[in-house]
């Protein structure tokens, strides 16, 4: 909202005599109460000669394209002669008599414009008589020059006071839950407090008008509208060429409203005073009575702008016998706008609902300054003394007779009381308040404070003004807010004993380093999958992977399911990498899935109270499972071609290697076998078990699943289920050993289809409870073994507790386990 420091700072000197401020501190004042400034700039500078005159004659000159005039003014002393000064001038909106403002030669204007005296339309003109626009109190061009009352000063005296030249515009940013500081009322208020001013309100103000003993006009006002208040008062015989005074012109000037005519300028300044919107209807204009309602669908109105416009059900209107005259909260319509003849006027003042002009304001595409206040929030007790004062202002400028009769329905509504511990605002905080800080502070906003008998509760009724004001945490706001939130300590507070990352984010931490330590880069997978992407793997319509929740509102219409696994979004961005250059790539994501419950819809309970139990329950129910998944894909080479040699490519292996990396720092204990699973390649994919659950796969994907998705071959993924895993049991750390490890190898003959993991199990489990660690370190094939035969070399490491362990003891745990091995799959030693 833009505002002049001269208006805000004078309504404050009324009860502050002698009060005043700079611009630098004002600025301060509105920052300390929790209003940010866009900044604040003075009216631009005019040096040199700027007088008032008083138009002595008028000729009028005919002979040119446009209207002339040649005005000779009286600008005193302030020329050097005292002579008439001889001034061409277009501007209609004077006659001879009127006061004006005058820049004489040698003077400039803002802009660098000078002033100087030369010969134009066959005349010479020795100066300027001046508008509002070219004096920079305006951006706005105004046709009209300015015209002062006779009694602010004589010829030739200088203007710059009388006009207030000396003031600063601020524009201040209005937060929308505090819609009533869209007024000067509500900031000098807020001023008050930054300054500890004694506060006057102006609404409170007493305004001499006729008291309203009758009813205008009949008012329908429909409960449809949810509209709270509607008012209407009448001033009749006014004189239609009266021109609103220069001080209220400048006031809507600098707060960035044009003039338009008296009755209208009025119901804009009172809606800058107080922060009612109004609306001035020409009453001759208006047939019969009013009725408030809802639009009907289709029906249209052409507003104040001279736009047509197609109104929807929701919308608010005022209609009179022969149709819609306004729309609600928003703007006036343009059949019964004020006019040039305009005699008999109605003024309209009401409260509506915030919701529904906000509505309105967006679906029209028309914001305006009522609605931007109307949409906040407005005071509904101030609808009677905005009538009062407009009627009063439009007698006191145009003559005229203020109606007896009123229309004013509705009540204002009583404000809940909030129950608050005096305490409350301290214990936020962190800093001490006392008690009569804190009720001070809450009266100070206008708020009705009642301490209980026992001193340690507040029953606080907040005024009008403040809807915002609804629970106990936004008085602690306020009360914050004006004692200082600048003097609020930083201080961090200390965590509570005891308390840390939780297994599983320790274990997704672990994950994560463990993955990107060896060699993988992470990303963060997209939720959202491609429509089709299960019909490119073909998996089977009853696997649980098409089990997808559908988006309503997708942000793309080709990816509008949640992802029941990571690999599409995976592979999506390996693609765009391999795209882009970058041929060999290692990647990662770790991202939770949605998988499905139910039909997949969740049920829609009205948002008006709170569900109940069932309802709880049956929305819980609804929502899809969400398990944490890891997922590795890879492509190109793992180990790069140079000078050192040839490179080694990300293969299978890798892949199943990788759920190895993430079991290791899970700390669980991963078994490997054969598996067939789309999208792996059925003689390359391996299912990954923790005893015996299958957690996920691992190998390299199917060559016409990569073809589809235009992946190179031999492309490889994993990806495993983090939230399946068990969580390690918590016991005693091992006990390290300090005798020496003894190391042993066997190697053992098998049928070819025979896997090697079966093999291992065999030994590990044969080899007795002196074997600390088994692994698979060859595989050779050749004719000399026999058809289809392969030998399987297995290294064993033998550890005692408590001795150095002897040749013969780890000879005797060998030939056990390749014992073991020739009853269960035939095996010989070589």
């Amino acid at each position: 909202m833009f505002i002049s420091q001269n208006w805000v700072t004078g309504l404050l000197r009324h009860t502050n005599p002698g009060w005043s401020v700079t611009p630098e501190e004002l600025d301060a004042g509105f920052i300390r109460v929790g209003f940010e400034t866009e900044g604040y700039a003075p009216i631009p500078e005019t040096t040199g000669k700027l007088v008032l005159g008083r138009v002595e004659s008028i000729e009028e000159l005919t002979e040119f394209k446009k209207p002339i005039r040649h005005c000779m003014v009286n600008v005193g002393q302030a020329n050097g002669t005292g002579e008439l000064q001889s001034i061409i001038c277009g501007a209609r909106n004077f006659v001879e008599g009127s006061t004006v403002v005058v820049s004489l030669p040698g003077a400039v204007l803002p802009g660098n414009f000078a002033i100087s005296a030369r010969e134009t339309y066959g005349r010479m003109s020795a100066g300027m008589i001046c508008s509002a626009a070219e004096l920079g109190m305006t951006d706005k061009q105004n046709p009209g020059i300015i015209t002062l009352d006779s009694s602010v000063g004589e010829p030739g005296d200088d203007a710059r006071e009388i006009l207030g030249l000396s003031d600063t515009v601020f524009e201040v940013n209005i937060t929308p839950d505090r819609g009533y500081a869209l007024s000067a009322r509500g900031l000098t208020r807020e001023l008050a407090s930054a300054f500890n001013l004694q506060f006057s309100d102006p609404a409170q103000l007493s305004v001499a008008v006729p008291a309203a003993t009758g009813e205008l006009l009949g008012v329908e006002l429909r409960e449809e509208t949810k509209a709270r208040r509607f008012g209407v008062r009448k001033v009749s015989g006014i004189d239609a060429s009266a021109e609103t005074p220069f001080w209220m012109q400048r006031e809507l000037m600098l707060c960035g409203q044009r003039p338009v005519n008296l009755p209208t300028d009025i119901t804009n300044y009172v809606m800058m005073l107080l922060g009612q919107p109004m609306h001035a209807f020409d009453a001759a204009k208006i047939q019969g009575n009013l009725v408030v309602r809802n639009a009907r669908e289709g029906e249209t109105l052409v507003t104040l702008d001279d736009v047509k416009r197609t109104l929807h059900s929701e919308d608010v209107v005022i209609c009179d016998d022969t149709g819609i005259q306004s729309l609600a909260g928003v703007m006036g319509g343009s059949t019964s706008e004020i006019s040039e003849t305009t005699t008999d006027v109605y003024f309209e003042a009401a409260n509506w609902d915030p919701i529904t002009v906000a509505r309105t304001s967006r679906r029209h595409k028309l914001s305006s300054e009522a609605s931007r206040r109307f949409e906040r929030g407005v005071d509904p007790a101030i609808v009677q003394i905005a009538l009062d004062l407009a009627c009063k202002y439009l007698v006191e400028y145009a003559g005229g007779t203020i109606s007896t009769e009123q229309t004013l329905i509705g009540d204002v509504p009583k404000m809940p009381t909030i129950t608050m511990p005096v305490s409350r605002p301290s214990d936020i905080a962190g800093v001490e308040y006392s008690r009569e800080t804190v009720v001070s502070r809450l009266e100070e906003v206008g708020c009705t404070v009642e301490v209980s008998s026992c001193g340690a509760k507040l029953e606080v009724t907040p005024p009008t003004w403040r809807s915002d004001l609804t629970m106990s945490a936004d008085l602690v706001e306020e009360v914050l807010r004006l004692e200082g939130l600048e003097d609020i300590p930083s201080i961090v507070p200390m965590a509570p004993a005891g308390r840390g990352l939780s297994q599983s984010q320790l274990r997704r931490r672990a994950i994560g380093h463990a993955l990107a330590y060896s060699g993988y880069a992470e990303i963060l997978p997209t939720p959202f999958i491609a429509n089709d992407v299960f019909d490119i793997w073909g998996l089977a319509d009853d696997d649980y992977r098409r089990r997808v929740v559908t988006v309503q509102n997708p942000l793309e219409a080709d990816h509008a399911i949640l992802g029941t696994t990571l690999l599409p979004s995976m592979l999506e961005a390996l693609k765009r990498n391999i795209s882009r250059g970058q041929k060999h790539v290692q990647l990662f994501g770790l991202q939770q899935v949605a998988i499905a419950r139910g039909d997949g819809v969740s049920p829609m309970p009205s948002v008006a109270s709170r569900p109940d139990a069932d309802t709880i329950v049956e929305l819980l129910e609804s929502l899809p499972e969400q398990p944490l998944y890891v997922a590795t894909v890879g492509s190109g080479n793992l180990q790069l071609e140079g000078p050192w040699g040839q490179g080694s490519a990300y293969d299978f292996a890798e892949a199943i290697e990788s759920a190895r990396i993430v079991a290791r720092a899970a700390d669980v204990e991963l078994e490997v076998e054969n598996a067939e699973c789309l999208p792996w390649h059925p003689g390359r994919c391996a299912a990954l078990k923790v005893g015996e659950k299958i957690v996920g796969y691992a190998g390299e994907l199917h060559p016409q699943v990569l073809e589809r998705m235009g992946l190179p071959a031999r492309t490889c993924a994993m990806e495993l289920n983090i939230s399946a895993l068990p969580f390690a049991p918590s016991l005693p750390a091992p006990v390290l050993s300090a005798f020496p490890a003894l190391l042993q190898d066997l190697a053992l003959v098998v049928d070819e289809a025979i896997p090697a993991e079966f093999v291992r199990k065999a030994v590990a489990a044969w080899a007795g409870e002196l074997l600390e660690h088994v692994e698979l370190f060859d595989v050779y094939r050749s004719d000399a073994l026999g058809e289809n035969k392969k030998s399987l070399a297995f290294s064993l490491r033998f550890r005692a507790q408590d001795r150095t362990l002897t040749d013969e003891e780890c000879n005797t745990a060998r030939l056990a386990a390749a014992d073991a091995a020739h009853k269960a799959f035939g095996a010989e030693m070589r």
